[in-house]
C-alpha cells in the first residue's frame, strides 16, 4: 500500500475567490487538492503545484446531488482518501432588494446550492470518511458560512436563511462524527473583497472606513485561507461544532 504523506482536501467553489485562496493555503500546509467548481474549463493549477501539492480540477455542480457519489469516487481514485472537505461553494441572491420582492427562483437557487447541495455532499464525504482508514491524518469538515448567519441582511433574505441553516448543519455533523475523530467547523467571513461583494462596494467602503469594521479594512480571501489551514492541520484540537468569525470585528455587538 502506498505510504501517504499529504492529506487530500476537496474544496468546492475553488476556481476563484475564497475557495481558491483556501486551496493555496492548504497546498502550503501539506494537502493535495481536489478543486471543484462549475466551470467546464480547468483553472491554472500551477500556483498549487509550485507549493508541492498534487492538484486536480473536477467540474461539477454541487446542486446536482445525483453526481456527488461519483465525484467523491473520482477524487479518491485520483488523489486518495479525502481527509478534509471544505464546503465553500455558494451563491447570493439573484437580485439584492426588498425581501417582499424575493422570487421563488432566487430562493430555490440559494437553497439548492448553499444548503441542499452542501448538505448532501457533506453526507457523501462523511460516509466515505467513516469507512476509509486514514491513519495519522487530521480529518475535518469546514463549512464556509457567513456573518449573515446571524446578522440580518434584508436585501438578500434567501442567502441569509441558507447560511443560518448551515450553522445548524455544522453542529449536526460535528455531533454525528466526533466519535470517529472527525471534527466539523463553520467559518463565518465578514465583508471580504471578492466578486460576490463587488456589486456592494460603494455601500461597504464608507461603512468600513467609518468604523463599521473595528479593524477598519476589507477582509481578504487569504484571511479565510489561513483560518481554514489552521483547522485542517489540527490547530484546534479537542474542538468541534463551533463557528469562527473572520470579520475584523464586524460580528461584535457594540453599543
Amino acid at each position: 500500500m502506498e505510504h501517504r504523506t499529504r492529506g487530500v482536501a476537496l474544496i468546492t467553489g475553488a476556481a476563484r475567490g475564497i475557495g481558491h485562496a483556501i486551496a493555496g493555503s492548504l497546498a502550503l500546509h501539506g494537502f493535495d487538492l481536489a478543486l471543484v467548481s462549475l466551470e467546464t474549463e480547468a483553472p491554472d493549477l500551477s500556483a498549487f503545484t509550485r507549493r508541492g501539492a498534487r492538484a486536480e480540477y473536477f467540474s461539477s455542480d454541487i446542486a446536482r446531488i445525483d453526481e456527488h457519489e461519483g465525484l467523491v469516487a473520482r477524487v479518491e481514485a485520483s488523489l486518495g482518501p479525502i481527509t478534509c472537505l471544505v464546503n465553500n461553494a455558494g451563491v447570493t441572491s439573484m437580485v439584492r432588494g426588498d425581501l417582499l420582492d424575493l422570487t421563488p427562483e432566487s430562493f430555490d437557487r440559494s437553497v439548492a446550492v448553499n444548503l441542499r447541495g452542501t448538505f448532501f455532499l457533506t453526507q457523501a464525504v462523511a460516509r466515505r470518511m467513516l469507512v476509509t482508514p486514514t491513519t495519522g491524518f487530521t480529518r475535518t469538515i469546514i463549512t464556509i458560512g457567513s456573518a449573515n448567519a446571524s446578522i440580518v441582511g434584508e436585501n438578500r433574505a434567501d442567502y441569509c436563511m441558507t447560511k443560518s441553516a448551515l450553522a445548524m448543519m455544522n453542529k449536526l455533523f460535528a455531533s454525528r462524527l466526533a466519535s470517529a475523530g472527525i471534527a466539523a467547523f463553520e467559518v463565518r467571513p465578514g465583508i471580504i473583497e471578492t466578486d460576490m461583494t463587488a456589486p456592494a462596494f460603494e455601500r461597504y467602503e464608507p461603512f468600513i472606513k467609518s468604523g463599521g469594521i473595528p479593524m477598519e479594512r476589507w477582509g481578504h480571501a487569504d484571511d479565510i485561507g489561513r483560518v481554514a489551514a489552521t483547522i485542517a492541520t489540527g490547530g484546534m484540537p479537542f474542538t468541534t461544532g463551533v463557528h469562527i468569525d473572520v470579520g475584523g470585528g464586524l460580528q461584535l455587538h457594540r453599543v
